[in-house]
């Protein structure tokens, strides 16, 4: 063991802290790739541990249907930068439980586009064909699409005194949807391109309720993954599993003007305060649209590899393939995106990849997943077969570490381009 920078965790000798679902993991020469690309892209995982930014990392890699990867190293609890340095060590293991913090925006979506698919909703509405009370200050003609493509004009909730954003805000939807139905657009509803980091999820999810009368949690369970066996991976967990859920830890240095202004403007607090709030028992046990489906790394891999076959898996079936392939067509090409200061190229529901500005590594036009706070991502990527989920508990902001985070979906993409023989 060797001790890292301060606000950075203890690292710990690889083979002592890593889990690997051995049980699972394929002869990768079955499905086109080498044990030699395995270990490659599981390097680039050790990698990014060593820079002592993340107390937990899992990681699970689908190719052609198959996991060729799933494994996990660090600690679940007990080595986070404001843990007692006397607090016991709980090892990670490939099924601990992560956040999938804003990458719960592409599960939340396909929930919406099931409902259109049976013809519950129907995605160019208005918003306030479903939930009247929205329809306020310029917002009546808000439609679904276009809180779905981050173009609604509510990118962020007010900055009012009642709508102080904490764990109890955020686990008080009614409380919220009162803030955000008396709330002006920031923007003409569908002309700018602004991330909705919390507040359309919020909408969507009360659309959800009133359609189908149950919550979208209901619905996501009952509709698509007890059909498909899941076993976790759903909006926040029940209390009696708090306890097995990755402790995430601010790490690296402090967020300075102006990168922090990004974080603050989309969801109201700064990096360390947002991810206290994700420790919180109530943020862990709420529905959070936009932010809070909990799950293993493995899972967040299987849904995706869900939409990667367009809508079948193991014989289910649970969405058209024609409402898959909308979900993911491009709804803005590479436009700069307001509130996070890049460009972005979004689907309903998705980010998209791209031939160089993508998180998903070079040459990636047809993958879609999405990112989440902040180093959480899962994708699928079409051309290569791949379905994949990363999950960390690791919360830095900017810091020079996060460059081995990049290089772990390049190394994912790479290896699993390459020509067969």
């Amino acid at each position: 063991m060797r001790l890292s920078f301060a606000n950075h965790v203890r690292v710990f000798p690889p083979d002592e802290v890593t889990s690997r679902n051995v049980d699972a993991e394929v002869d990768p020469r079955t499905v086109g790739m080498t044990p030699e690309d395995v270990e490659a892209i599981w390097k680039s995982v050790v990698r990014f541990y060593a820079t002592g930014l993340q107390p937990a990392i899992a990681l699970c890699v689908r190719r052609r249907g198959a996991v060729v990867l799933d494994r996990a190293i660090g600690h679940l609890r007990g080595n986070a930068p404001h843990e007692a340095k006397d607090a016991p060590l709980v090892r990670v293991r490939h099924d601990t439980l992560f956040n999938f913090f804003s990458a719960s925006k592409a599960v939340t979506a396909m929930v919406i586009h099931l409902l259109d698919q049976r013809g519950e909703l129907h995605l160019d509405d208005a918003v306030v064909e479903y939930f009247p009370e929205f329809g306020r200050h310029g917002k009546e003609d808000v439609t679904l699409r276009q809180l779905l493509t981050h173009r609604a004009g509510i990118p962020s909730v007010p900055s009012l005194p009642e709508a102080h954003i904490d764990a109890g805000l955020l686990t008080d939807p009614q409380r919220l949807l009162a803030i955000l139905c008396d709330a002006k657009p920031l923007s003409v509803p569908g002309r700018r391109l602004a991330y909705h980091a919390l507040t359309g999820g919020f909408v969507l999810g009360e659309v959800v309720r009133r359609v189908t009368g149950r919550d979208i949690r209901r619905v996501l369970r009952e509709d698509i993954l007890d059909p498909l066996g899941f076993s976790s991976f759903d909006y926040g967990v029940p209390e009696a599993r708090i306890g097995d859920v990755a402790v995430n830890a601010f790490t690296g240095l402090p967020s300075f003007p102006p990168q922090s202004w990004a974080l603050e403007r989309a969801i109201g607090l700064d990096a360390r305060a947002a991810t206290a709030v994700s420790n919180d028992p109530r943020f862990l046990t709420a529905i959070v649209p936009s932010g809070n489906i909990i799950g293993t790394a493995n899972e967040s891999s299987r849904f995706f590899e869900l939409l990667l076959e367009e809508g079948e898996l193991d014989g289910v079936r649970v969405f058209d393939r024609r409402t898959v392939r909308r979900a993911v067509r491009e709804q803005s090409y590479l436009e700069i995106d307001s509130f996070l200061g890049m460009p972005v190229r979004y689907g309903m529901g998705f980010m998209l990849g791209a031939e160089h500005f993508t998180p998903y590594g070079p040459h990636t036009p047809r993958a879609f997943g999405h990112v989440g706070f902040t180093n959480v991502i899962a994708w699928a990527d079409p051309e290569r077969e791949l379905s994949v989920g990363l999950m960390t508990s690791g919360k830095p902001f900017i810091t020079p570490g996060q460059i081995s985070w990049l290089r772990i979906p390049r190394t994912i993409s790479r290896v699993s381009s390459r020509r067969e023989p």
